[in-house]
């Protein structure tokens, strides 16, 4: 196929005409031999067969009076078969009671009859006939003909072969005359198109010479000249524009990457003071830690003393000005503990791995009933909870979501607190929900910020701080975190977690 398609249009059409013909010349011949050796094969079955017939026919009446000498002249009408080269009758019992053979020729007669019908092998074949007569087998014909397929077939091939070439040599000379007269005008517009292309020559056309498809080519080579001229000019034209749009880009590249360099030399100047601001933050956080936390001892230190060695000095008023005074320091202590922790969890190193969600939760749960044994609580965890993310802080994450609804069910006469997994269009997430007091939806946009409570703290203890600990630790793990409730009827925290696992899987 490579080399036919390196061949010019006129020596594949020459080509293709040949073959065609040859191919078809060929098929028929074949099928035409196919068929002849199958009608000579049928011939000499049926013509075989019938002259065995016809002489058991004939020897019915020496088999009957037991006459040799009837049944050899019977034999002898073969002779005028020249095909036929032997020829036996055997009896009933299987002795042969007479036979013919042709002078020349040497063949084995069987010892006895085959089967009724013939077989082929060879160059011969061998006809099998029961002689009956009144529904009573006689004897059998026994007929061997020469099978003269091979000399057939030889004949057949040469006659097709000699047909084949005499064809091919008229189909030669009809195909060089049409192809010269289909192809010539073809060929003057290839010329044509390898001239302009070479001397890029787009006024050159080519002339119209017939009115049939190959016209129609020349107009449409003309019209395709046309438009590659007037393409020609566009690029022309593109091109100075693009020349333009290049230097203008290379001018818009170096402004770019003079601004580059100035916004890197702010990022480095933002990141310093962004140092400095952690700096000074951690400075604060020291300070908060121990500065703040003296003072705060010392007055819940004294405020204790003075309660304890002084109480009946002071009157009931004293007293509980000493007691809301002790109140307010540890209150104080623990939202500066609280800040601590939230100031830390988004400096605290990230460390992912696989969590059991399930055993973190339930020994959460186990620790919150251990303290208030005597609450009615009914809690329930879902099993096989798996996820990624850091230990640590989902830990307090869940320790902050499930402490709330424990701290917001404490007014009920029973507990029920369920941690449990939800999907949602293939999308996970984890949720805790309660049977405690719940909160009007409409503040739900205040839940999760800094010092923000939707309860008072004469209700229900607490600084605020935990649920926005738990939205920054959610945060941290590309998760979302929301909530769902209705007062005096519990409330559901809803979270998703995204930590890259790619980040720790093996």
């Amino acid at each position: 196929m490579k080399w036919f398609g390196s061949q010019s249009l006129r020596g594949r059409v020459f080509g293709g005409i040949l073959f065609t013909t040859a191919s078809a010349l060929l098929i028929a011949g074949s099928l035409m031999v196919t068929y002849n050796l199958a009608n000579y094969r049928d011939n000499i079955i049926r013509d075989t067969t019938g002259s065995a017939a016809l002489v058991g026919f004939a020897s019915i009446p020496a088999l009957q009076f037991n006459d040799p000498e009837l049944a050899r002249k019977t034999l002898g009408l073969l002779q005028t078969q020249p095909d036929i080269v032997a020829a036996a009758l055997y009896q009933r019992s299987g002795n042969i009671f007479a036979r013919y053979l042709q002078d020349d020729v040497s063949v084995q007669l069987p010892r006895l009859p085959g089967a009724s019908g013939y077989e082929i092998e060879g160059d011969y074949m061998d006809v099998n006939y029961r002689v009956i007569a009144n529904d009573e087998i006689l004897g059998t014909v026994y007929v061997k003909t020469r099978y003269r397929r091979a000399e057939l077939f030889r004949d057949q091939a040469i006659l097709v072969i000699s047909v084949t070439l005499v064809a091919l040599v008229i189909s030669m000379l009809l195909s060089y005359w049409m192809q010269m007269r289909l192809t010539g005008p073809v060929l003057e517009i290839a010329k044509l198109a390898q001239r302009i292309t070479h001397e890029n020559d787009y006024t050159l056309r080519a002339k119209r010479t017939t009115n049939d498809e190959i016209g129609v080519l020349t107009d449409s080579f003309n019209a395709l000249v046309d438009e590659v001229e007037h393409r020609k000019n566009e690029m022309r034209a593109s091109h100075d524009m693009l020349q333009r749009e290049v230097a203008d880009r290379e001018n818009a590249e170096r402004e770019i990457q003079r601004l580059n360099e100035q916004l890197e030399a702010r990022v480095v100047e933002r990141t310093r003071e962004l140092e400095n601001a952690n700096s000074e933050l951690e400075a604060f956080s020291y300070s908060v830690s121990h500065d703040l936390r003296g003072p705060l001892r010392a007055i819940d230190g004294f405020s204790q003393a003075l309660l304890e060695d002084c109480s009946e000095q002071l009157d009931g008023t004293g007293t509980d000005y000493l007691r809301r005074v002790r109140a307010a320091a540890q209150r104080m202590g623990q939202l500066i503990d609280d800040l601590l922790k939230l100031s830390r969890i988004t400096r605290a190193e990230f460390n992912v791995s696989r969590i059991d969600l399930t055993q973190m939760a339930a020994e959460t749960l186990d620790n919150l009933k251990s303290r208030n044994p005597e609450r009615n609580a009914t809690t329930h965890v879902t099993s096989g909870l798996m996820d990624y993310g850091d230990a640590q802080l989902l830990r307090i994450a869940l320790e902050n979501l499930l402490g709330n609804a424990w701290k917001y069910t404490g007014r009920n006469e029973y507990t029920e607190i369920e941690f449990g997994m939800r999907n949602n269009n293939g999308k996970v997430s984890y949720f805790v929900q309660d049977n405690g007091a719940g909160f009007d939806m409409a503040y739900a946009g205040k839940l999760f910020g800094a010092f923000q409570r939707l309860h008072e703290t004469t209700e229900f203890s607490g600084t605020g701080i935990g649920l926005a600990t738990v939205q920054r630790i959610i945060h941290r793990h590309d998760g979302e975190i929301w909530a769902e409730a209705e007062t005096n009827k519990g409330a559901t925290f809803y979270f998703t977690l995204n930590a890259r696992r790619s980040d720790h899987e093996t």
